[in-house]
């Protein structure tokens, strides 16, 4: 067996998956540990990285585990390696971040999690480890990031409605409305938007439904042409 002068600390994952029902809050998928450290207490869902794996395999892996959560596509958003971040030991933690439309991604408990919940991210429980530095940070990438790329379809059904989108903007960037029209305009000025008909079987009159148009949006990536994103997505707050 080689031998190694310096010390080796553990690698963790934890993933913070965002979820959005059409409410007025953005939700958090949360597990109850069943184990020590911080028995009994809410935290991320994540664990020890295997020795065969790489980062984002281990993060779907454990998420599927601990929430019975799969198929999402996870990004890496920091790596936290505090010392003393973990009374187990030296541990170092590369955290990825997901969002999902809530009603597809019901949460069942298995492995070493007691329960899994989805609560509402301005009314957390008390977290174990740094989670809750974990889920300000990635509560911050996702603001920003929701306003010079279109992530935010991730959070929505299929096909939507103008409305339903801009209350789901509203909603993650933390205002209470935008200028309804402006809004519309300038969405659907990009082209990254496709009209696919009109809601059916409403007490109201039937809105327009939508959906990503993923082609045209990589036309745009292609061209470099960032900056027709930034000025339809970048909402003046």
């Amino acid at each position: 067996m080689p031998t190694y002068k310096y010390p080796r600390p553990s690698v963790t994952v934890d993933v913070v998956v965002f979820g959005y029902d059409g409410g007025e809050t953005l939700k958090l998928l949360l597990i109850q540990r069943g184990g020590e450290p911080f028995k009994g207490q809410w935290a991320l869902p994540g664990g020890f990285v295997d020795m065969d794996e790489d980062l984002e395999t281990s993060a779907l892996r454990e998420l599927e585990e601990e929430t019975g959560v799969k198929g999402l596509y996870v990004e890496q958003l920091y790596t936290f390696g505090q010392p003393g971040r973990d009374p187990r030991g030296r541990v170092i933690s590369v955290a990825h971040y997901a969002l999902v439309n809530l009603g597809d991604h019901p949460a069942t408990p298995s492995s070493d999690a007691a329960k899994a919940e989805w609560f509402a991210l301005d009314d957390l429980p008390e977290l174990a480890f740094d989670h809750a530095k974990v889920i300000d940070i990635a509560t911050s990438r996702l603001r920003a990031k929701v306003r010079y790329q279109p992530i935010g379809f991730e959070l929505l059904p299929e096909e939507f409605t103008l409305g339903e989108l801009q209350k789901l903007y509203e909603t993650i960037l933390g205002v209470p409305e935008f200028n309804k029209r402006n809004f519309r305009t300038r969405i659907l000025k990009t082209g990254i938007l496709e009209e696919v008909g009109k809601q059916e079987n409403v007490a109201h009159r039937p809105a327009l439904l939508y959906r990503f148009n993923e082609e045209r949006y990589q036309k745009l990536v292609d061209e470099r042409d960032s900056a027709v994103l930034r000025r339809a997505l970048d909402f003046e707050l």
